[in-house]
């Protein structure tokens, strides 16, 4: 009995075990019915879906007028794009109606305005779409209307390979006047090198004959160049105004009131921030697009594969370290908005490595509407307010510049045309730094860029910023001789900058710019310097860019030897401030060592560069003064550039005026002369300075100052003053040797 109960219990625990696991499987299945069939129900009773229902089955032929139906549900239809957005299926669904005008072209342009997307757009609606635009009966401006919308919500597009697939489809609509500037940018967003062929070149060349040199067709043009630039022949303008117009206005707010609503980023050209701010100034339009997109690849999307090959791409977004950026350089993805390139350093190091022309053609053309028409041109100007969003986007575009060691173009062209409207102080810092970053010009060109809106403000404003002006053209001066110092060597000083920006320029041109430049500067600090009272912060900046411009030879192999205007030399050698005195013999002690290398190239070689006998002699007259008023005491003397009348000296009343600006009675100096007349003669109750001037107490003081840190002076009085002893116990007299 025991045996039977042990072998018949475990059965019917079994067994109760699988009836009650039986019993919640039933359970379960009805529960998922029961959901399903209310959703169903729902889906039944939900007007959406009936309205979607309609368009999607309403006959063709049907009329529009006196039909209070269709009415009805488009009305509903718009109400949901533009409050909360239409679904994929949504979107495909009205798209199709209204691109077959199955109930006529009144609709078209209503039914196109209220596609807002949710999330994303179906790429096989969007190929539809294209495919209905070739049947020839719908209206043109219709046809515009369309592609401006594929044209904004293109990053939204789920995929693309299908649209890419019909690029020769969608080329042949650039022959359509009406539409060729839209088809142009769609076409510049498609484009790959595969799609570049002869017979397109030809067609492109074909139109700006026949319409001019259009900014569209040539931005298309020149990203044909890039990739096949054996099939363009055609020179492109180093400078082009932005070719591709801001197409989203029409559904731009609605976009962003979507996206604000269901609390999600979508990347699309018409939002580049998600953040919209409260509604309490709306007078004044806002700059809700200089925010980054944040890194991404195609919307929903992890990895794709390329129609043309089998390879796989992989987008940036799952690239972690910069060895997986080495190994997968070749099969890079770049991200639906070019402009999150900006806040990836993984992606700037893409950029800085491979140099991908198109990826940077894309990123300008990003930055150049993002700068010009959501900045520049704004309602207000751009400087009615400080705003912390533009504030942002300006030190990322700054941090970008400084990683990549260049600048944009499109940035460029924004700084010429801001320059003409800044006052100066609207991101003072940001602005001055985008600046310092612009590449070379043309001496053709600088002055009407450059010059000229700067030396307004410059002359107009306060010393602070007449400071960060002369730092900002200091950086700009250095980043141009490092370029050339990096770059010279490598086009055998014939300089071609094709490969690296856009502008070409010879040896010759880019010697006569830098000239500009810093005779520019010179110009600017001799009159600035007289309106600030030569402050002493002012002239230490102006001795900065000077430190610059004194090596261009020998440190960064430019054979161009500039030196600085009496304006600047006079002002720094009066300085009551040591430190500027300091500066100013270093300066000169670096100018002599350039001028005599440079002369002894000359002697040595046909190839070196000539300097003009006119250099020699100032450069020679500086180191005269600087001699004869530090060591010699000839101040005012005939022939030392500043000339008085002994009449009006004498009356001055100022004893021994010849002295005033030697080493002892300098004003920078005479604080140093007196202390050391104290340690050298400490129970001396009379002060006499001019004891200093013995022999042995002359030498003793000149260690004493150079101790003080001085090396400017040391170098200075070591390469240009020869001593001469008199043959009593003085101080004896000098000669100042001369670079001939």
């Amino acid at each position: 009995m025991a045996a039977s109960f042990n072998r018949s219990g475990p059965s019917d625990l079994e067994t109760s075990s699988v009836n009650d696991q039986s019993v919640s499987s039933r359970s379960s299945n009805r529960s998922v019915r029961v959901a399903e069939k209310e959703r169903r129900k729902n889906e039944a009773e939900d007007p959406v879906v009936l309205a979607l229902k309609y368009f999607n089955d309403v006959e063709a032929g049907t009329p529009v007028n006196g039909n209070d139906e269709v009415e009805k549900q488009l009305v509903l239809v718009e109400k949901v794009g533009y409050s909360r957005g239409l679904s994929p299926d949504a979107i495909s669904v009205m798209l199709e109606f209204a691109m077959s005008l199955r109930m006529g072209t009144t609709l078209c342009p209503r039914v196109l305005k209220c596609l807002i997307p949710a999330t994303t757009v179906p790429q096989e609606a969007v190929v539809r779409a294209v495919v209905w635009l070739g049947v020839g009966k719908i209206p043109a401006t219709t046809q515009v209307l369309f592609v401006k919308w594929v044209l904004t919500v293109f990053d939204m597009i789920d995929e693309k390979d299908q649209l890419r697939a019909i690029y020769g489809f969608i080329f042949n609509f650039v022959t359509d006047e009406n539409l060729c500037p839209f088809i142009c940018h769609l076409l510049y967003l498609l484009t790959r090198k595969e799609s570049v062929r002869v017979f397109r070149v030809r067609k492109l060349l074909e139109l700006q004959s026949k319409l001019g040199r259009q900014p569209f067709l040539l931005h298309l043009l020149s990203l044909y160049k890039v990739f096949c630039p054996e099939l363009v022949t055609l020179s492109i303008p180093s400078r082009m105004r932005s070719g591709f117009k801001n197409h989203t206005s029409p559904w731009k707010s609605a976009l962003l009131f979507v996206q604000k609503r269901n609390g999600s980023q979508v990347s699309s050209n018409v939002s580049l921030a998600v953040t919209v701010k409260d509604k309490t100034s709306t007078r004044k339009r806002k700059h809700h697009h200089l925010e980054l997109p944040k890194l991404s690849s195609v919307v929903n999307k992890p990895a794709q594969t390329e129609t043309s090959s089998s390879r796989k791409l992989v987008p940036l977004t799952q690239l972690h370290s910069f060895a997986q950026l080495l190994e997968n350089m070749h099969r890079i993805e770049l991200p639906s908005q070019m402009g999150s390139l900006l806040g990836s350093s993984m992606a700037l190091h893409y950029l800085d490595c491979v140099q991908d022309e198109s990826a940077l053609l894309r990123l300008n053309f990003w930055l150049g509407y993002s700068l010009h028409e959501e900045f520049l041109f704004c309602s207000d100007g751009g400087a009615s307010q400080y705003s912390e969003e533009v504030l942002q986007f300006l030190n990322r575009l700054l941090s970008t510049q400084h990683f990549l060691q260049e600048g944009f173009s499109s940035s460029e062209a924004f700084l010429y045309k801001f320059l003409t409207v800044w006052d100066g102080a609207l991101y003072r810092p940001e602005i001055l730094g985008l600046l310092s970053n612009i590449p070379v010009i043309p001496s053709s060109q600088i002055g009407r860029l450059l010059f000229e809106p700067l030396m307004q403000l410059f002359f107009t404003s306060s010393l602070f910023f007449k400071c960060g002006l002369i730092e900002c053209l200091n950086n700009m001066l250095l980043k141009w001789l490092t370029w050339h110092s990096v770059y010279a060597l490598e086009d055998d000083l014939d300089i071609s900058l094709h490969s690296h920006t856009s502008i070409n320029m010879t040896l010759s041109g880019f010697k006569d710019s830098v000239m500009e430049l810093v005779l520019f500067v010179g110009r600017l600090a001799s009159v600035g310097l007289q309106l600030e009272g030569c402050h002493s912060v002012l002239l230490s900046f102006v001795l900065d860019f000077y430190e610059t411009a004194c090596d261009t030879f020998l440190k960064y192999g430019l054979p161009l030897v500039l030196l600085p205007p009496s304006g600047v030399f006079y002002p720094a050698l009066l300085a009551s401030d040591p430190v500027s005195v300091d500066r100013l013999a270093y300066i000169m002690y670096r100018y002599k060592a350039n001028l005599t290398s440079a002369k002894n190239q000359e002697k040595v070689t046909e190839q070196a560069f000539h300097i003009s006998r006119q250099t020699f002699r100032e450069f020679n007259s500086y180191i005269a003064v600087m001699a004869n008023y530090l060591w010699n005491s000839r101040v005012f003397h005939p022939g030392m550039g500043v000339q008085l009348e002994k009449e009006l000296l004498l009356k001055s009343n100022v004893p021994e005026y010849w002295t005033s600006f030697d080493l002892i009675h300098h004003p920078a100096f005479m604080s140093y002369a007196i202390d050391f007349h104290r340690k050298c003669w400490p129970g001396r109750k009379d002060m006499d300075l001019n004891s200093i001037k013995l022999s042995k107490p002359w030498g003793w003081y000149l260690e004493y100052l150079f101790t003080q840190g001085f090396d400017g002076l040391k170098l200075f009085f070591q390469g240009n003053v020869r001593q001469q002893k008199a043959q009593g116990d003085g101080q004896g007299d000098s000669t100042p040797t001369q670079a001939r």
